[in-house]
């Protein structure tokens, strides 16, 4: 096991000059289970394929354990990587696609069958050994690229998207299998993916990632409960946090037709005559339907999961019209094309400066 260091590490591709990972400070801890999360582009398959060898680092470090391991080649990293589409050899059975590397490695026939069946075991594997990957199911074929990395027992593992080839059900239950096993073997995990629910239920801390830059690391409770700017709100939770920019206004900011209390050290931050407030749609109260309170939102679609509802919406803000996602109770669902009106609940409502994104509350 070991400890990863991102210590400043830029990549800049050929013919661009705009890093494609910009000067990357990560500190991993050894046994972690840290998910790199973005939209595509942001650097975050880069950032772990420079951490396997696979791409050069213009400049800064990256260390596994004490040992600097910027310009070691991929084979003398001691690392493992699951890969995106499998990466399975067609011809060769479960088994020998699990234990080849140790072959190449010179590991004798029965420490690999031995090391083989134990994994084997830890993924339920067992009964498939002797077939090929064409009979297996995409889960199954999944299940045996994470046994072909356990097997090397590396001190890191690193997955690229190793679940988006696979059907929503099972990426679910797959999803849990990957970080029920991490838990287990205890080495050390970088995980990418650009499915926020994923990395929220997944990491031990989560790292997300925008055109290069690293704008947060944090658990995903705390990312969740104080996104550092405007992108990680947007970003974090599902359905994303809503964002309305509202103007300011004597103690605190309005919205819509209620004053919304807000710390004064936040306002006094900003110079703008605006700020944007996130509110996540659970934390907003309902008004009764004769009140005029707050934000006037017009029922678009209603989205019934049972116990909850999500209420997808349009509100006037000044001259705009703002979409707008509230949650109510699966009990007390409001028609469509009828209006509710919304006010955030108490010390519920997150303030970001308008001009630069970043957070302004604490």
């Amino acid at each position: 096991m070991a400890t990863v260091s991102f210590d400043k590490a830029t990549r800049i591709y050929p013919g661009s000059e705009k890093p494609a990972v910009d000067a990357l400070d990560i500190e991993i801890e050894d046994g972690e289970f840290l998910v790199l999360v973005g939209p595509s582009g942001c650097g975050k398959s880069t950032s772990l394929r420079m951490l396997a060898g696979l791409e050069d680092v213009n400049s800064g470090a990256i260390r596994i354990g004490e040992r600097d391991v910027t310009h070691l080649p991929p084979k003398d990293r001691d690392i493992a990587m699951v890969f995106q589409n499998y990466a399975l050899y067609p011809h060769m059975s479960v088994a020998d696609n699990m234990g080849f590397a140790l072959k190449i490695a010179g590991v004798n026939k029965a420490e690999i069958r031995q090391k083989v069946e134990e994994a084997a075991k830890i993924l339920d594997l067992t009964e498939y050994l002797d077939r090929k990957p064409k009979a297996l199911s995409g889960g199954q074929r999944q299940r045996v690229a994470m046994g072909r990395a356990i097997v090397r027992e590396p001190q890191v593992f690193l997955m690229d998207e190793p679940l988006s080839n696979l059907d929503a059900k099972l990426r679910v239950s797959t999803r849990t299998q990957i970080a029920s096993l991490q838990r287990r073997l205890g080495i050390t995990t970088v995980y990418v993916t650009h499915d926020q629910v994923e990395a929220m239920t997944m990491g031990d801390r989560v790292a997300v990632l925008k055109d290069g830059l690293l704008q947060q690391i944090d658990t995903p409770r705390a990312m969740y409960d104080k996104p550092a700017n405007l992108f990680v709100a947007g970003s974090i939770g599902s359905p994303a946090m809503n964002l309305v920019e509202v103007p300011i206004t004597d103690g605190g900011v309005k919205f819509g037709n209620s004053v919304v209390p807000v710390d004064r050290d936040a306002l006094s931050a900003t110079t703008d005559k605006t700020v944007t407030v996130g509110v996540r749609p659970e934390h907003f109260e309902v008004a009764g339907s004769d009140s005029e309170q707050g934000l006037a939102v017009t029922v678009n679609v209603v989205e019934e999961l049972g116990a909850d509802a999500y209420v997808y919406g349009t509100a006037k803000v000044g001259d705009d019209s703002k979409d707008l996602v509230v949650r109510v109770s699966g009990r007390d669902v409001p028609d469509k094309g009828s209006r509710l009106h919304v006010v955030p609940r108490p010390g519920e409502a997150h303030v970001f400066s308008t001009s630069t994104g970043e957070r302004l509350s604490d």
